[in-house]
């Protein structure tokens, strides 16, 4: 606080960076840690090979990049999200899987791990088969993704909703405080990774964004969006 006294303009926003970003991966280092006593627990206790272990997160977190902290808008830094998941005799050691999945079939994973009924109405499916490597031929195919807290709270982000497959993403931001209140945005993921220029304009991708545009219409009909987070 002492030396923040001192600086002003770009210097006094270097500092902040600094002493956020430091804050930031302290707190990540701390879980670290945590995870790691609770391993040696388990394997000094002999419970490391009847264990399940999951291990998940709140979304991703920007570090500069975009010019941005924190999180919530739904480029790639902060709309992955980690899980790892260890599972003896069941899970390779290693192996990485690419399906889609949300935080949404969590809920369904762990009652079906636990031999307990999924409720019909629960958002979200079981990643069970998934993660014995038997994906099912229906697996969902493209994920949904929506921000509408703007105004309220203290981040600033424009309310928006996506469509994301593995290499594509549609972008609406909406609402009176976005000029013509609805922008899109469309990233090719394999040719602009860093999602750096929208290709919404690009007559090249017409007819995969129209394609987009009509499965976030079915995306929000299915998780039963309201029409007021929208607007």
């Amino acid at each position: 606080a002492f030396i923040a006294a001192k600086l002003e303009g770009e210097d006094l926003v270097k500092w902040k960076y600094q002493r956020y970003m430091k804050d930031y991966l302290r707190s990540i280092y701390a879980v670290d840690e945590g995870v790691g006593k609770v391993l040696d627990y388990l394997k000094e206790n002999g419970l490391e090979e009847n264990t399940i272990i999951m291990y998940s997160s709140d979304q991703g977190f920007y570090l500069g990049e975009h010019g941005w902290f924190d999180k919530r808008f739904m480029y790639e830094e902060s709309f992955r999200t980690p899980l790892v998941v260890k599972w003896p005799k069941n899970i390779k050691a290693g192996s990485v899987n690419t399906d889609l999945c949300q935080n949404i079939d969590f809920a369904s994973t762990f009652l079906e791990l636990a031999k307990a009924e999924i409720p019909a109405d629960l958002q979200g499916r079981s990643l069970v088969p998934v993660l014995k490597g038997e994906t099912p031929t229906d697996w969902r195919k493209s994920l949904y993704y929506t921000y509408y807290e703007y105004p309220h709270g203290s981040h600033s982000v424009r309310k928006h909703e996506g469509v994301a497959t593995k290499r594509y993403k549609l972008i609406r931001f909406y609402g009176k405080d976005v000029p013509n209140e609805e922008e899109w945005e469309f990233y090719d993921l394999e040719k602009d990774p860093n999602e750096m220029h929208s290709s919404f304009d690009n007559v090249e991708y017409k007819s995969k964004i129209a394609e987009l545009k009509e499965e976030l219409v079915r995306l929000r009909q299915e998780y039963k969006v309201p029409e007021g987070f929208l607007k």
